[in-house]
Parts: structure tokens; sequence; C-alpha cells
């Protein structure tokens, strides 16, 4: 898979391919059955395919202040595509920077400037609910258009639904800011999960008896906060059990967001290893504590009803 930031590093060899359009945070069942058929119409018309997307996404870029957190990171989409099946991998991925131009653009700019003109589209995959270009306007009625026109082909693909509940990212994302940790798993297909890279923190969790790997989020926001049991995957020790915090570390008066982990029975040193988090059970909320004497015993405690939960669910 590859990846192209931007329309100016589009070349020659990217036109001519199946285009599918949107955020796919989270990547859940729903976007996967896009770029199934994604991928079965590259090969029909035997050409390549790509998954055009948004960074910003479009609504942080209206609303910066927003406080809904998106589910992955740009890098965690990359990772996540790369190292996904071959039927839903794309050959490119395409990054278009959501800025003042892109958010103005009319739908039939969009259309005419992007998909013909730059790209040379020969089919779209779309949801059943698409909308594009300024204040939303664009829509499958005028795509058709176009493709009347003979421009591109159109396959319109049914929203992915779960007890007659349509499957979204919003959806997700309220489920697990809700605590519904079982719920977002159900319409993810798999646990949800935080990748990254395992940095050198300022070592107060060790100094306490409870070290822990400090991932730093690069992300405004998370749609999880608190203390969580939790599985760490990496490709160096595979899976190992522990307790989670996920927030601004209010204890140490900390502002940036950070997920912790500190492991259970593991002593070896995970620094620079790139890691993922699954979120298995939802403990307390994350809270501030006068010293770090209660501190320490409250981390005894969220330890051991880990392990409880953990144990029940293996």
């Amino acid at each position: 898979m590859k990846v192209i930031r931007g329309l100016t590093n589009c070349r020659p060899e990217h036109k001519n391919g199946v285009l599918t359009i949107g955020n796919f945070d989270g990547l859940h069942p729903g976007h996967q059955k896009m770029l199934q058929t994604l991928g079965s119409e590259a090969e029909r018309l035997d050409t390549h395919s790509t998954l055009m997307t948004f960074e910003p996404l479009p609504r942080e870029y209206f609303t910066p202040d927003n406080t809904a957190a998106r589910l992955m990171s740009r890098h965690e989409k990359i990772r996540t595509l790369a190292q996904s099946a071959e039927d839903i991998r794309p050959d490119h991925l395409l990054f278009l920077n959501f800025n003042k131009a892109l958010a103005t653009m009319t739908a039939s700019q969009f259309v005419e400037d992007i998909l013909i003109d730059t790209l040379a589209i020969r089919s779209l995959i779309i949801g059943d609910d698409f909308r594009f270009g300024c204040d939303r306007r664009g829509d499958l009625a005028l795509l058709q258009q176009y493709s009347q026109q003979g421009h591109f082909s159109i396959i319109s693909i049914e929203s992915h639904c779960i007890d007659k509940q349509r499957v979204s990212s919003t959806l997700i994302r309220e489920a697990l800011a809700n605590d519904l940790l079982a719920e977002a798993d159900k319409m993810l297909g798999r646990r949800y999960t935080i990748c990254g890279r395992v940095s050198h923190g300022a070592k107060r969790g060790r100094s306490i008896g409870f070290p822990t790997a400090n991932i730093h989020l690069k992300r405004r926001q998370t749609p999880l906060q608190g203390v969580y049991s939790v599985t760490m995957h990496s490709d160096k020790y595979g899976d190992v059990h522990g307790v989670a915090n996920i927030g601004r570390r209010p204890t140490v008066d900390g502002e940036n967001l950070q997920l912790e982990v500190h492991l259970f029975d593991f002593n070896d040193s995970l620094y620079g290893e790139q890691v993922c988090v699954s979120f298995q059970h939802k403990i307390r909320d994350e809270k501030k504590f006068d010293s770090f004497e209660e501190l320490k015993q409250q981390i005894e405690r969220d330890s051991e009803e880990a392990r409880k939960r953990l144990l029940r669910s293996e």
C-alpha cells in the first residue's frame, strides 16, 4: 500500500483507478465492506484501488473545540490498513488536507477538479449516506449525473447494520465515551485498541513500585478516559495483561493526553517498541489524589480489580 500525501503528489500512475472516499475512522465492518467492494471492482477493471480520506477530519476542521474524539490517529489508520487482509487493503491511501479551499469547494468543483481532471477515476464506491462538497450538498443523485455522462461508474453500498441499527463511527465513539465497551466492540468487530510507541516518561510510577509503559497520544482527545484493564501487544513480547490510565494525569498536573500501562508480572524494557493496547473493562474514572501514597494505594486496588476482571474474561 502506497501512502500519497496530497493531490500534488499524485502521478500519472495514480490515475484511472477505482476510488472510495470517507473518513474511515475506526475501520469498522461497514468500512471493510466498502473496501472489499473497492478491491473487487479494481480487479474487475484490471486497475488499482485508492482510498481517499482527510486530515484533519472535516468535523475537526469545522469544530476544533469539539470534544468528540477520533477513534484512530492518522498513523494508526495507515498501520491498520497496511496490515489488513489483502481483500480490504487498498493499493493507495490518499490523504487530502482538509483546509479552507477544500471546505468551500462546491460539490461540482470537487467532482470535476479532483475526481475527473486530477484522478480520472473509472469507478467510485460510496456509502448510501455519502455527502460531500460545501454545505454537504453533493450526494448520490449528483454523482449519478456525472456517471450518466460517461465520466465514471458508481457503486453505492448499503449501511452495515447490527440489530437493525446502522453502525457508524459516531455511535462507536459515543459507546466508548459512555463506558459501553462491549457495545462498541460489537460494532467495531474487535476490541477497541490504541497503538503507539513507548517513550521515556518521568518514571514516577517506578518510584512508587508501579513502572509504566508511557505512550504519548498524538491527538487532542480520546473517546476513553479513566482506568481500564487492558492487554498490550508487541511483536517482541506478544500479549501481556495490565492496568492502564488514559487521560491527563491530574495528580501530577499533566496537560497532554497520555496512555500509561502497568503490566503484570513483566520486567523487560519496552522503550522504543511499537505497541497496541486493547481495552477490556472500565474500572473507574480518572481522579486527582492529594499524595503519591494515596495514588499508590489506589493503583494497588486498580491492579487487583483488573486482574480479577481479566481472569473472569479468559
